[in-house]
């Protein structure tokens, strides 16, 4: 018998074929970040809770201790934007938006944690 050389896929492969593309898109969507609007973040203020915030809603407003901050959600993140505390090392720091990021102004014993109601992340590091 002569062997011509060309492949023909079966049924079976095609489902295999399906099967694996399926699985790397479930594996694709379980590490994709969340940004489902569900994301929110919670402001304490001296170790106590402050004000809980969605990110999904865009707003500014100010955290009054020794020192003023002003903290401004915009775009599903949350940044300090204007602090009177000497070292503004917390408006330097920049905006959060994923669940376990963790934003501090240590002068004004304000802390903002970004939580989601589906994640177990308790905070990130590095």
């Amino acid at each position: 018998m002569a062997e011509t050389g060309n492949l023909h896929f079966r049924k079976g492969d095609w489902l295999a074929v399906a099967l694996v593309l399926a699985l790397a898109l479930a594996v694709l969507l379980c590490f994709l970040p969340d940004r489902s609007g569900l994301a929110r973040a919670e402001i304490y203020l001296d170790g106590e809770p402050f004000k809980t915030v969605s990110l999904s809603e865009d707003q500014t407003f100010t955290v009054e201790g020794q020192y003023c901050n002003e903290i401004t959600v915009s775009n599903g993140a949350i940044a300090f934007t204007h602090s009177d505390c000497p070292s503004q090392d917390c408006v330097h720091s920049g905006e959060i938006r994923d669940a376990g990021r963790i934003l501090v102004c240590l002068p004004n014993k304000v802390e903002i944690r970004v939580v989601s109601a589906e994640s177990d992340v308790d905070f990130v590091v590095g």
